[in-house]
């Protein structure tokens, strides 16, 4: 009987993920977050038109989907991939109440330590009152930081990559996140 309900579950589970439509916005500068947001999409076999850049965005594209996977680089002591500044702005004038948001971020956590992958919290805190659902928060244990924006009642508030210094384990690190993703949505 046990199985059984497994096997429901499972179904139930590629069923939602199947009839969901899923995009994965991104900001990236130097290409290290267009890859990730790439990989990404593809172990959530998101189609390649749903994989978009934070400056082609608007509010009517992004209406169409019910999960935003949503990813920036972080600039400097904290700072958003320049696109994101008018991305929030977009995505402030869309009706988010509903869907569920999931969120990136490349940093480096040895030259940027205390400010690791901070764009996270930024977009994060910006779309809070949004009435969307967050999905994907990540435990800090295996990262090696000192502090970061992204970090609220002792979790990162998405899926924080350091490709700079860890980019070892970037694959596990996204092949758990997605996992979480699946079961979330």
């Amino acid at each position: 009987m046990r199985k059984t309900n497994v096997v429901i579950l499972q179904h139930e589970i590629i069923h939602n993920i199947v009839t969901m439509k899923i995009a994965v916005i991104y900001g990236s500068s130097t290409g290290a977050t267009e890859d990730v947001a790439k990989r990404i999409a593809g172990a959530m076999n998101v189609e390649t038109n749903n994989i978009m850049d934070v400056a082609n965005i608007s509010p009517d594209k992004v209406a169409d989907f019910d999960v935003l996977l949503l990813g920036s680089s972080t600039w400097g002591v904290g700072d958003l991939q320049d696109d994101w500044y008018n991305g929030i702005e977009v995505l402030k004038k869309a009706q988010l109440g509903g869907k569920k948001i999931g969120i990136f971020g490349t940093g480096d956590s040895g030259a940027f330590s205390e400010s690791f992958c901070s764009a996270i919290g930024k977009i994060y805190e910006e779309l809070q009152s949004s009435g969307a659902t967050f999905i994907g928060k990540v435990d800090p244990s295996d990262y090696s930081f000192t502090d970061s924006e992204a970090l609220i009642d002792g979790q990162f508030v998405g899926l924080p990559l350091d490709e700079a210094n860890e980019s070892d384990k970037t694959d596990d690190r996204i092949a758990n996140w997605v996992k979480q993703l699946q079961a979330a949505i």
